[in-house]
């Protein structure tokens, strides 16, 4: 397994607006990797670059084992963040049709549109024009478009934007159904929870600079877990040996007082259990809570506003 697309220390400048600051990046084969960042963070000047839309002004891209993507076209499947269909063809003669844009015979093009129609849910619809297709729908087919030509690596931009839960839910599908092909995969969003679920490894930049690289694991690993705690005694002694912080009493009923706190890195549950034990507190109920990556991903990119804020006092002072 090798780096399908490697990008190092790229750098993008409009005017006095650095879009890119010194980005890099590199996608293994077969991999699923979410380009993650707030709205304006440089993802699609990224993959602008990425697919050499765009030229970067320093830095070196590879995609392929190519230099420009333009040489290895055919192989790889790309969904705008603008969305644009023809409105006057039918959903199956639209995505036919940028088939046969990828070198697909056009028998092969219409045949391979049905299939991918019916199986996500839009066999109903592969008559109609899409122009008379729902918003939803349309992206729907605009999506199958990227990979109805079968590509190695498909590329998407915000890809769940504007999709209703139901329809995110197949898109998610559609995804994990191209990984079991070991295709690889990269897409952009600012949604963490689809990343969460789909994602082997993420790149996550804001105001055009990475701020964190590897597995959603690792990511996760950046914060501590929270912990619930339900007891029939206050928690003071645990407050006062200073292990626990944060803590919130969620819910008090009959006896049982519910607690939320996080705990310090170094304890363990067995010391917490075995602290609460020593200071007569029984426990009732027990979970330790990982942080979820949207929470990670305030974290860091909070993290960063805020260093961005103070070097901008500074220059300014």
């Amino acid at each position: 397994m090798g780096a399908v697309v490697s990008l190092s220390n790229i750098h993008k400048q409009y005017g006095n607006h650095v879009a890119v600051d010194d980005l890099s990046m590199q996608v293994e084969a077969g991999q699923v990797y979410g380009f993650l960042g707030p709205n304006g963070a440089g993802k699609t000047t990224s993959i602008r670059i990425l697919l050499g839309i765009i030229d970067q002004d320093s830095g070196q891209r590879e995609i392929m084992g190519h230099s420009r993507a333009f040489d290895v076209a055919r192989r790889i499947g790309y969904l705008p963040e603008e969305r644009g269909l023809y409105k006057n063809m039918s959903a199956e003669r639209v995505i036919a049709y940028l088939g046969r844009l990828k070198g697909m015979d056009g028998k092969a093009a219409i045949n391979r549109a049905r299939i991918l129609l019916d199986r996500y849910g839009l066999g109903d619809a592969a008559k109609k024009k899409v122009k008379q297709l729902s918003k939803g729908m349309a992206q729907k087919v605009q999506v199958l478009s990227t990979f109805v030509h079968d590509p190695d690596l498909l590329v998407l931009d915000e890809p769940f934007s504007g999709l209703d839960p139901v329809n995110q839910q197949i898109l998610e599908q559609l995804l994990s159904d191209m990984r079991e092909e070991g295709k690889t995969i990269i897409f952009s969003t600012h949604v963490m929870q689809h990343a969460e679920r789909l994602c082997d490894r993420i790149g996550l930049i804001a105001r055009g600079r990475d701020v964190f690289s590897g597995t959603v694991r690792e990511a996760k690993r950046l914060l501590t877990p929270h912990i619930h705690l339900r007891t029939a005694q206050d928690i003071t002694p645990l407050k006062q040996l200073s292990v626990i912080s944060d803590v919130t009493e969620v819910n008090r009923e009959d006896t049982m007082i519910e607690w939320r706190f996080e705990a310090d890195k170094s304890l363990t549950v067995e010391r917490l259990v075995e602290l609460c034990a020593k200071n007569g507190i029984g426990i009732d109920h027990f979970a330790m809570i990982e942080p979820s990556l949207h929470e990670v991903f305030v974290h860091l990119v909070g993290q960063d506003t805020r260093q961005e804020t103070g070097a901008e006092r500074e220059a300014l002072s």
